[in-house]
């Protein structure tokens, strides 16, 4: 209900919400969150309280955030738009300045992305919302809670949902040492009945998905540094080393990282549902081309074919040759036909995170199984997996201190990150689940 002009608005809109995003709606805090696991039902509770504030705060402007402009468009829009449709609300909406206009309120909505704090200044508000939280910077929170002035609101808030991502500056903000104003509701594991009548195996098989860390984060909703110490924790040696041989009969998968010095790649096979990676190049001063003949060296007899992975900085030309390190690998094994060489290029990096949460799940997944081993005589890519940490209180790999390291595990990554994009991952960001 809300008053516009004096006309009085009414709306109802059939929602059933969950114990938890109940709290959520009913909570009186200038400042509330919703901390959740996936599928805790966040993106419904994000646009019911944008609906509710919109209709409360009749004919004055409010604004839904998310962490970059490509989730706000695929994922946060897509939400917004598709509840207003299910509950028949009139509206209208401008791609090029991303701004909805609900016509009943009369009431305007701008969806911005928050990667850039300094374009949030702006006029009043009489509300806001944001996706994702722990994606954003505290100051682009900042910026928004100074535009949150709006003289005629009947109801000034700010609120946000978010998956936690250990102790970060929200975690710190509404949990640990709360702000006066402040208030946050937390979703509990497996409530969301709704989602578990559409899929009953949902959270079984985000097990085999996800390492025991990450699962205890993204599904159980968990608290924890997962940013700090040892990148890839999920390793042991005793459980993820063995002696390999090559099958002859399947292709060989060698995944580079297009570092200068030292230039590193790792070859494995893929036997079932485990990756097995049997050898490393790993060669200072040296070129594509040098690295090329070595890997002929080693395996120029084989037979079952050879797929060829990267980072996507190999797409990148030479200043001085003009042609990129894909181009001279493919130019090298147009040459060599009988290896039946194929380049699978990639055209943008994943993102550090995921990159790193996948090598941990086949490490170690939240089930217990591992389906990921590497060869004893991989010595430089073992020290990866046990030396490559986090710099202190900051989530970001270290790769200053010992420029040896990171490269071969990288290597790896790119490799069972390429290799399973035909497979479409339950859980993944950007599948978003409104209930």
């Amino acid at each position: 209900m809300a008053r516009d002009g004096g006309r009085k608005l009414e709306r109802r809109i059939a929602y059933n919400p969950l114990l938890s995003q109940a709290k959520f709606h009913d909570s009186k805090a200038r400042f509330k969150g919703f901390s959740g696991p996936v599928g805790s039902g966040k993106s419904a509770a994000l646009c019911h309280e944008a609906l509710r504030l919109a209709h409360v705060n009749a004919g004055l402007t409010g604004l839904i955030g998310a962490p970059t402009y490509n989730m706000l468009r695929d994922a946060t829009l897509d939400a917004f738009l598709r509840v207003c449709r299910e509950h028949g609300l009139p509206y209208t909406l401008n791609k090029s300045t991303m701004t909805l206009t609900l016509e009943d309120p009369r009431t305007r909505v701008l969806f911005r992305s928050l990667d850039d704090s300094e374009k949030l200044r702006g006029s009043n508000l009489a509300w806001f919302g944001v996706d994702e939280l722990t994606y954003c910077s505290e100051d682009a929170w900042l910026r928004l809670e100074a535009r949150l002035r709006e003289p005629r609101a009947s109801r000034l808030c700010g609120f946000a949902v978010w998956t936690p991502k250990g102790f970060d500056w929200v975690y710190k903000r509404f949990r640990a040492d709360p702000v006066p104003g402040y208030e946050v509701i937390e979703a509990q594991p497996f409530e969301n009945r709704h989602l578990l009548r559409q899929t009953p195996d949902y959270y079984e098989r985000l097990k085999v998905s996800y390492d025991e860390g990450f699962f205890r984060q993204e599904v159980l909703g968990e608290y924890l540094n997962l940013q700090s110490g040892q990148v890839y924790y999920a390793f042991d040696r005793r459980k993820n080393v063995g002696v390999f041989e090559r099958d002859e009969a399947q292709p060989l998968l060698w995944s580079w990282d297009f570092n200068v010095n030292p230039m590193s790649s790792v070859i494995a096979q893929q036997v079932g549902r485990e990756y097995r990676v049997m050898g490393e190049i790993f060669l200072r001063t040296s070129s594509t081309m040098e690295v090329c003949e070595e890997f002929v060296s080693r395996y120029g007899d084989h037979r079952g074919g050879v797929k060829i992975y990267g980072d996507s900085s190999g797409g990148h030309r030479h200043t001085v040759s003009g042609y990129s390190d894909y181009d001279l690998i493919r130019a090298f094994f147009d040459r060599r036909r009988e290896m039946r060489a194929e380049v699978v290029r990639m055209r943008s990096n994943p993102p550090i995170r995921d990159r790193v949460n996948l090598v941990n799940a086949q490490l170690r997944n939240a089930e217990g199984e591992r389906r990921l081993f590497i060869d004893k005589s991989c010595r430089e890519l073992l020290k990866d997996l046990e030396q490559v940490v986090y710099k202190p209180d900051s989530g970001v790999i270290e790769k200053d201190r010992d420029p040896s390291r990171t490269h071969l595990s990288d290597a790896l990554g790119y490799l069972l990150w390429q290799d399973s994009q035909g497979v479409r991952r339950i859980g993944e960001r950007g599948a978003r689940l409104l209930n």
